[in-house]
């Protein structure tokens, strides 16, 4: 009769796990120290990394290092790249990447595409699609109250639309007033689950059946690079892919 995973196997994989998702949240705290101000008092973008980092039970030691890797005070050249492309189906894709070697990592992406089905675009094919926006969730429970709570506020600072589903109330505003949202759901203690400047496409568009497959996967591979900090699309995904 067979056994399951061992103890340890068990352990040795919680912690591939948990330390990949470090690797990310790591990544986020890089780029939001370099595009701004090394102080999470005075860059949201950071103060959201950092505040996720947190949440995630990551080491302040370990947070603290990212900062000061992203705002250049260890040394170590990296830069941000974003390449455009298509995956399976012609769904368009925005890839972001913080790395320290172009070369390798656009091979990666490029590898990756090709083996899904999908190509690299040139600079501009697929970027019109999207529109850069501030994100903030609000975890509502589909309590009426709450979310009449997050309109009133999103609406005071200036967003630009509030959508109800699953639970989820999420507002949407210019990256201008990203900082100020941020701050008045915190102030008044609403739980914000995630909050980011994303690109979000500006339609969204279906899958061919034999595609969803290719895409789904193709979207967890390139998760998986150690260089890639985030892909957007423009699919109708389940939920969970989205």
């Amino acid at each position: 009769m067979g056994r399951g995973p061992s103890i340890e196997g068990r352990k040795n994989a919680s912690d591939a796990k948990r330390g990949a998702i470090f690797t990310k949240l790591a990544r986020d705290i890089r780029i939001a120290a370099r595009t701004g101000l090394p102080d999470p008092a005075h860059n949201a973008r950071l103060r959201a990394a950092v505040d996720k980092a947190l949440a995630a039970n990551m080491p302040k030691d370990s947070i603290e290092r990212a900062i000061r890797r992203g705002a250049g005070l260890d040394g170590g050249a990296t830069e941000e790249i974003r390449y455009e492309g298509y995956g399976p189906g012609g769904v368009a894709l925005l890839i972001d990447c913080f790395t320290d070697n172009p070369q390798r990592t656009v091979a990666d992406v490029r590898h990756a595409l090709t083996k899904h089905g999908g190509n690299l675009g040139t600079s501009g094919s697929v970027a019109f699609q999207f529109q850069r926006l501030g994100v903030l969730c609000v975890a509502s429970a589909g309590k009426a109250d709450i979310e009449e709570k997050v309109l009133e506020l999103a609406l005071d600072a200036g967003a630009d639309d509030v959508v109800n589903e699953t639970g989820t109330s999420t507002v949407l505003c210019a990256p201008e007033q990203f900082a100020q949202a941020h701050k008045a759901f915190e102030d008044a203690g609403l739980p914000v689950i995630h909050a980011a400047i994303e690109m979000r496409a500006q339609n969204r568009v279906p899958v061919p059946a034999e595609a969803t497959e290719p895409l789904i996967d193709l979207l967890d591979w390139l998760d998986d690079l150690d260089d890639v900090h985030e892909v957007f699309h423009n699919a109708l995904l389940p939920a969970a892919h989205d």
